[in-house]
């Protein structure tokens, strides 16, 4: 067992299928305590499959926090999650000195390690109205636009993000101020030690294991499960890879296979985005499961982790 001197959180990131929900499992339960997870889409009710949240079964094994707390109807946001995520570390360290968070989605793990400044927040009309012209022009025309009204995020945003150019477009139409005007980089010091465990393999490893579970998403339902929120398709939320995908399916564009190879193709070119993110973190203590990392006993787990800290 690590040996505690104050509170600590542990955050296991990496790309998608990299095994990162056993990890934390075995890691939570090797220390006795919860397990909160920093991933956008599995709060939601609705969402299951497509978002390869924990089974019932993993659920049970040890208490999380952040799954199905919320409708698709509600707003979650980054900041949203700074906010619970920090009052539930604070209900949690009354009874543990060591808490495990996990996920794949680097603004929320961001914003709870860092904090985020205040940007106003964008009425659902403006929003709504901006996501209409991305549906019929796609993401050139947001492109075009940014570039119009806001140079200075044309020069350095994530251009090839639309989500994150209607944001910007949003706040812009709103506020007449670029969203880069409202970003301090004043990072925020937290009343615990953060260490951070990054888990990569091979490309050819990942790939497959990414194939794997696609394969498996649509044997266990994920078309039906589509179908279910099918009425919400243009709700933000919703605008991720697995459901995009199977929309269209539904809407006749795809034939099965074709929609097969999509997800999985859009989910490897997500999984490249979350490493280009989590390798800016240079204190992350990274991991190869190539190497056998995740068969390994966890108490050796945690002694490989309290030796590079």
């Amino acid at each position: 067992m690590l040996s505690v001197s104050q509170k600590k959180i542990y955050i296991i990131v990496g790309p998608t299928a990299i095994g990162k929900t056993q990890l934390a499992i075995s890691l939570a339960k090797e220390l006795h305590t919860e397990i909160i997870s920093a991933d956008s889409r599995q709060c939601y009710n609705e969402l299951n499959i497509g978002v390869a949240k924990p089974s019932i079964a993993q659920l049970a094994e040890v208490p999380h926090h952040f799954i199905n707390t919320h409708s698709l109807h509600d707003n979650v946001s980054a900041a949203l999650f700074e906010t619970y995520a920090l009052q539930k570390c604070e209900e949690l360290f009354l009874h543990n000195d060591v808490i495990v968070m996990v996920g794949g989605t680097g603004l929320y793990i961001n914003a709870f390690c860092n904090g985020l400044d205040y940007i106003p927040p964008v009425p659902q009309r403006i929003q709504q109205e901006i996501l209409c012209q991305y549906q019929m022009g796609g993401i050139t025309y947001l492109q075009e636009q940014i570039k119009l009204v806001d140079p200075w995020f044309w020069d350095v945003g994530e251009i090839k993000n639309p989500h994150r150019i209607i944001r910007a477009l949003g706040v812009k139409l709103l506020t007449g101020r670029s969203i880069l005007s409202y970003q301090t980089a004043k990072q925020k010091v937290r009343p615990f030690d953060i260490i951070t465990i990054g888990l990569y393999s091979s490309k050819k490893t990942l790939h497959e294991r990414i194939m794997q579970r696609t394969n498996d998403m649509f044997q266990q339902g994920l078309i039906e499960e589509v179908k279910k929120v099918r009425p919400y398709k243009d709700m933000k939320s919703l605008q991720t890879v697995g459901y995009t995908e199977v929309f269209c399916y539904l809407d006749g564009l795809h034939d099965l296979e074709t929609t097969k190879q999509l997800v999985s193709i859009h989910t490897k070119q997500y999984a490249k985005r979350q490493l280009t993110w989590f390798r800016k973190n240079k204190k992350t203590i990274w991991f190869d499961i190539d190497n056998g990392f995740l068969q390994d006993d966890c108490k050796d787990i945690c002694n490989q982790i309290s030796t590079c800290q």
